[in-house]
């Protein structure tokens, strides 16, 4: 298990199936976290859909792919350049791609890389972001369907992992697989499972949860969201009082995201 230092950025990594609500979860605990206006947060989507962006209100001009395949073409052309050079440039190219609005800083990572491998470029990307992370109280980062590309991708250790499923059987199977995959590959303190779409307590008691996952709450099914979605409205202006942000912050506390 990894030990966060004090002063060490809390890192939420938010993984499930696709279609279960990860990347709503994932901006509810920004919002819930951003009222802490003396914190700084920093989101991260690392899905190639790049969902996160619209739910949070941000426009997306560049994404670290867009910066890593460019940087692929100049190195196509001129394979001598100096690495501190490359370095300077990354550093650049990284800060110009955040978007940042009072105490919330966003990145998109962007679609996946298809051609060549690069993999010092890839290196120096992940060893970037951790050093931007450690600029903030609180990161989280909205991946796709596994941990895999969260790792391969962004980084190789979260302080807090956050599974999240539906009640389907399908969903609960898929976080199951997760969790096991994240124990071997990532480092992380607290891990927990957090039900969404739920009509109400008696349907959550009715489930059959997954051994060895750790359920911290769930999520009242609502049209709230659905709504917010329908019309590109960001979640950050849902108000503080909705039984679905109290919801989110029961199952923060809980996992220890909140204090």
């Amino acid at each position: 298990m990894h030990e966060r230092q004090d002063g060490e950025a809390k890192v939420i990594a938010v993984c499930g199936k696709g279609g279960v609500g990860k990347t709503s979860v994932s901006s509810l605990i920004t919002k819930i976290l951003l009222n802490q206006r003396s914190r700084r947060v920093l989101a991260i989507d690392a899905d190639p859909a790049v969902g996160l962006s619209s739910t949070l209100g941000v426009k997306v001009h560049k994404t670290l792919d867009d910066i890593r395949r460019d940087l692929i073409s100049v190195l196509k052309k001129d394979r001598g350049r100096d690495r501190g050079e490359i370095l300077a440039h990354l550093d650049y190219e990284l800060f110009d791609a955040l978007e940042e609005q009072e105490n919330l800083a966003f990145l998109a990572i962007g679609r996946p890389e298809n051609e060549g491998c690069y993999c010092e470029i890839n290196r120096l990307l992940r060893e970037m972001i951790a050093s931007l992370c450690s600029k903030f109280d609180y990161v989280i980062i909205d991946g796709e369907a596994g941990i895999e590309q969260i790792n391969r991708r962004v980084m190789d250790k979260a302080t807090h992992l956050v599974l999240v499923s539906d009640p389907s059987r399908k969903g609960l199977e898929v976080v199951k697989s997760i969790k096991s995959v994240s124990d071997s590959l990532i480092g992380y303190e607290a891990a927990g499972l957090i039900l969404n779409k739920v009509r109400g307590q008696a349907e959550f008691e009715a489930l059959s949860l997954p051994d060895g996952v750790r359920c911290i709450g769930w999520i009242p099914e609502t049209d709230m969201i659905r709504r917010f979605d329908m019309e590109g409205r960001s979640i950050l202006s849902m108000r503080d009082e909705s039984r679905v942000i109290d919801s989110m912050k029961r199952c923060m506390e809980y996992l220890g995201i909140l204090e």
